[in-house]
Order: structure tokens, then sequence, then C-alpha cells
């Protein structure tokens, strides 16, 4: 995936769900989603062990998710992404975007994705490539 790609999925984004999303600040699972937050995109977050998290309501699940949602941003371990991206496709709205974290991949999760048209990036992070991207230029 290339640059230009990648700031157009990040300026066309605009409701971005974070899977694992943390309520301790210094974990990069609450602080790039924090960042977002602070950047004009809406967050959802799904932790089900949370009821709030960036002064959001938090939701278990993304079956939990009945709105429109443009991109799910994944904070779980690399062999956690398949099912997180089987419940991505159950979603009522398809998400646009699946997006792994820096140091997160998965075939099977990418393949099962992009063979539904879901278009998916793996081992980036959100927060960095928006201030590489997006407010740079």
């Amino acid at each position: 995936m290339n640059d230009e790609q990648i700031k157009k999925i990040l300026a066309e984004s605009k409701v971005i769900a974070v899977v694992g999303c943390s309520r301790d600040p210094a974990k990069p699972a609450h602080y790039v989603p924090a960042y977002l937050q602070a950047h004009g995109y809406r967050i959802i977050p799904v932790n089900p062990g949370a009821d709030e998290i960036l002064g959001e309501k938090a939701v278990k699940s993304l079956a939990d998710i009945h709105e429109a949602v443009d991109l799910v941003d994944v904070f779980r371990p690399s062999p956690n992404c398949l099912a997180v991206a089987q419940d991505a496709l159950k979603m009522p709205h398809k998400p646009k975007v699946f997006w792994m974290q820096l140091g997160i991949r998965n075939e099977a999760a990418r393949k099962l994705l992009e063979a539904n048209g879901v278009t998916v990036v793996e081992d980036r992070c959100t927060m960095a490539e928006h201030a590489r991207l997006v407010r740079q230029g």
C-alpha cells in the first residue's frame, strides 16, 4: 500500500472502531486513538472490560456497533486478527478499511477481508501515518 492510498484512507475515514482500545494512557491502544480523536475522528472503543474510554461509550465487541464505521483499527495480537476480521464482516455496516497496527499482520484475515471488498492495512500505525501524511501535507 503506497502513501497516496494511506492518505486517502485517512482523509475519507471519519468513524473508527478501535478493537482492543485501552484505558491505560501509557499504552499505544490508548494514546493512538486519543490522537485520532483529537484530530477530528469519532472513536468507538471496543473493549469488553470497559464502559467508557476517551469519553466515549465502550462496546463489548464489533457486533455491538449498529452504525456505519469507516475503519476498524486493531490493537490485538496477530493470531487474533482472523476472528476480529470475521466479526468485522458480520457488522450491519461492513467497514471500508481494516487496519492492523504496527507489528500486526495476519495473512488469513487479509485474504478473507480483501475477498469481501474490505481494504486492508497491515503493520502500520494510524497515528504515525496521519502525522506523516495528513498533518504534513
